[in-house]
């Protein structure tokens, strides 16, 4: 596949030099696409990406950064800047809007991302708690497994999970097709009691929507919940005044019901357990994934951060996600909630 010419220079060749001159440092390499001709095709109608332009989208996102937001420590990549005009459909400031909203997060929430690295969550990983399963849906879209009834509340507070997920999705949201085609979420509440739902209140409910949905550039295509008991109606009462109408549309509760399950999800990409038939859930895989990306993690999430709180004030993030956040968030008033369900 073609590139635009203009993103890549060339160097002068050693021949050119003269005897005691040194050739430049090299430069590090430009974006390479690595898109298939389909996704290609695909991200230019659903995400309105036109190759011959991309680079010059790019740079006006990244002119964008420097000009309204110079204090930002952040990736002006490339193939970084790419993920969030990709999720905003290349508007330029919707993009920067996210964009600042994902480094606005990571500061207003120290409890899920200070120490953010794979080695601290062996815990979580080797509970069975989460995997993506190794074969994508027909859309191309990876499926994120989550598995609440695995989580034990006394050995570590629910900000592990969500930590795992947030490590999950970064690794995810590496691969351009990703970026193209999105997740699916796979949500099995077997065995989820109303103790350990009332750990999900409206406060941390509120956080993590605001991050899925304006401070990370993913596309969720779909979530599918299964064997959830009656009171996930309460768990969705606390969700679901924070999701967008086009998020909550995307949410499907199929209940012991494995034939629905399979009219979105087909069989062949599924594990025993959800009656597929791809073997069993596989958990080693993935998280050997997390574990041998230690130092890339360690790089992004476990370096001094500068700062920068006059930059990334408040009113630019998402609602509910300021540190200062008013939100009850008592036991009796989750359960109260819960309990309406019986």
């Amino acid at each position: 596949m073609s590139e635009e010419s203009d993103s890549l220079r060339t160097s002068p060749s050693v021949a050119s030099l003269s005897e005691n001159e040194l050739p430049p440092p090299a430069e590090p390499p430009g974006y390479v696409c690595s898109l298939t001709e389909d996704l290609v095709t695909k991200a230019r109608e659903e995400l309105q990406e036109k190759p011959e332009w991309r680079l010059r989208d790019v740079q006006a996102l990244r002119d964008m950064v420097r000009k309204e937001y110079p204090t930002l420590s952040t990736s002006l990549d490339d193939a970084f800047l790419l993920r969030f005009l990709r999720a905003r459909k290349f508007d330029y400031d919707r993009a920067l809007q996210l964009l600042v909203n994902y480094h606005s997060c990571r500061r207003s929430w120290p409890e899920v991302f200070t120490n953010l690295r794979p080695s601290a969550l062996k815990d979580v990983l080797n509970s069975g708690f989460l995997t993506v399963l190794p074969h994508t849906d027909p859309r191309g879209c990876h499926v994120l497994c989550i598995r609440p009834d695995r989580w034990i509340p006394s050995n570590y507070p629910i900000t592990e999970n969500i930590r795992a997920v947030y490590l999950t999705l970064e690794k995810l949201i590496q691969a351009e097709e990703t970026q193209v085609n999105g997740i699916v979420i796979l949500a099995d509440y077997k065995g989820v009691s109303l103790s350990k739902a009332s750990h999900f209140g409206p406060f941390i409910a509120k956080k993590v929507i605001g991050i899925l949905q304006d401070g990370f550039p993913i596309r969720i295509k779909a979530v599918h919940i299964v064997n959830e008991p009656r009171i996930f109606k309460g768990i969705f009462a606390i969700i679901k005044p924070f999701l967008k109408e086009k998020i909550a549309n995307r949410f499907f509760l199929h209940g012991a019901d494995l034939n629905s399950l399979h009219t979105n999800l087909p069989r062949n990409i599924l594990p025993k357990e959800y009656g597929g038939t791809a073997g069993e859930l596989d958990t080693a895989t993935w998280n050997a994934v997390l574990l041998a990306s230690e130092d890339d993690f360690v790089k992004e999430f476990c370096q001094p951060t500068p700062g920068c709180d006059s930059i990334l004030g408040h009113t630019l993030l998402p609602e509910g996600l300021s540190s200062n956040a008013q939100c009850d968030d008592s036991m009796r008033a989750v359960k109260s909630q819960l309990y309406s369900c019986y």
